[in-house]
């Protein structure tokens, strides 16, 4: 069982920087994969980005590429989203998703941790 906890959201103007953090629970977590995904009101959630279990690895969706870095830190059980360039249309509940691998996750879900981008 793992358990994940977001922070670091908030209001920022458009082209300024947030890093969401998530913290995970459980000795299991650097077997994982992590990734985020994102709700904006009205609209289903979306893949933003993901990360192997080893950060060799990481996929970005095309609308975050360049802006966005995803990141972990095995030793401290924490993945990184560093959001660089904000745009209004990065408004939504950010949350942090693993799984076995990149294809599968969501098998454990974080609560959402709410950016808002402002014009």
């Amino acid at each position: 069982q793992v358990q994940l906890v977001e922070s670091g959201g908030g209001l920022v103007q458009t082209g300024g920087s947030l890093r969401l953090s998530c913290a995970a629970s459980g000795r299991t977590f650097r077997s994982y994969a992590m990734g985020w995904f994102r709700q904006a009101p009205g609209k289903e959630r979306e893949f933003v980005v993901a990360i192997s279990w080893n950060g060799g690895s990481t996929l970005y969706a095309d609308s975050v590429k360049g802006r966005f870095t995803i990141s972990r830190d095995n030793a401290k059980n924490t993945v990184y989203l560093q959001m660089n360039s904000l745009k209004p249309e990065d408004t939504a509940v950010y949350y942090c998703a693993a799984g076995d691998t990149r294809a599968t996750l969501g098998k454990y879900w974080g609560q959402g941790t709410q950016v808002t981008v402002s014009s």
